[in-house]
């Protein structure tokens, strides 16, 4: 039996690391590696009692140990899944993942990776984004949009779909669109990168696809989420000045470029009505996404999940 797993860093608050880790328990996952990235007695108590998770503090003491805390978090995100990597393996393969990205397999991801040839090093998982849902929409579903993976049948779907702003978003995405990696654990020399693996001089090794899972994003899962993460990913994260356009093209602007553009036309206002064409599920977005094949529905119901595998701890 193929056995896997995930490891991540993050900040969140309890019942969202709860809600994903409930979520991968429910899909067959042998050990979730949880690296928090401050210290948080309650969170490191109430996930340490699972049997599958493994959790680590990294505080000051932990970066001590390894030379200096880095600044930003993208590398400490690396170093720790080489850390997870490094263990004596307890999977045989290991997924990337952040705390707000759930694999969402058609079938049994054991089966998938047990699929794969012995020269596959890593298996890419496309992402899907998740929609805010519509005013007034208590729909038992989650709703997901996603992309094309042929460039020019993407970006003609993006503006289609998303009439306004479609021309500066690949695939109408505001986050990555490259996926993230299960790779195998214990390799030596194995370096882990946000979306690639490098082993010697060679980036993601023997590489194939997981068409059959897809990665459902909640990158911006609903506008006061988007709001509270917004600055920090204008000056730090996913936005911020020095990374490239989205989109190809000698007139296309980067994430960074957009937003100040959006800004000073209207402020919060005009991000406001920028995340409603692009985030949220109206139902003219979602009969457009699905007329081009694009609308994905899964029924997740977290906190059933949540209850079902941490009974006793906190749900809010």
């Amino acid at each position: 039996m193929i056995r896997w797993g995930t490891v991540t860093t993050t900040n969140a608050a309890l019942p969202r690391i709860l809600e994903f880790a409930a979520w991968h328990l429910e899909q067959g996952a042998h050990r979730l590696y949880i690296y928090l990235d401050a210290p948080d007695p309650q969170a490191e108590a109430v996930l340490s009692s699972h049997p599958k998770l493994r959790v680590f503090t990294t505080d000051d003491a932990w970066w001590q140990k390894r030379g200096k805390r880095p600044d930003k978090h993208q590398v400490r995100q690396c170093r720790n899944a080489r850390h997870a990597s490094n263990r004596k393996p307890e999977t045989d393969w290991l997924a990337h993942v952040d705390v707000d990205e759930f694999l969402l397999p058609a079938r049994p991801l054991a089966d998938q990776l047990a699929a794969l040839p012995e020269d596959c090093l890593c298996a890419r998982v496309r992402p899907v984004e998740a929609l805010s849902p519509a005013p007034g929409d208590e729909g038992a579903e989650t709703l997901f949009k996603a992309f094309h993976l042929e460039q020019k049948a993407r970006q003609s779907a993006a503006e289609a779909c998303f009439p306004t702003w479609g021309r500066h978003l690949s695939g109408g995405f505001l986050s990555h669109v490259a996926g993230k990696l299960f790779f195998r654990p214990g390799t030596e020399g194995l370096e882990i990168r946000i979306h690639n693996v490098l082993l010697g001089d060679q980036m993601n090794s023997g590489e194939r696809p997981l068409p059959e899972t897809e990665l459902g994003h909640f990158h911006a899962a609903d506008w006061t989420h988007f709001l509270e993460a917004y600055r920090f990913r204008l000056a730090r994260g996913s936005y911020r000045a020095e990374l490239k356009p989205q989109v190809r093209g000698t007139e296309a602007i980067s994430l960074h470029q957009l937003f100040a553009m959006i800004e000073e036309a209207g402020g919060e206002e005009a991000l406001r009505a920028f995340y409603d064409e692009v985030c949220t599920a109206t139902p003219e977005l979602t009969a457009r996404l699905d007329q081009h094949g694009l609308l994905r529905r899964c029924r997740m119901d977290l906190p059933a999940l949540r209850a079902k595998h941490f009974p006793g701890a906190p749900q809010n």
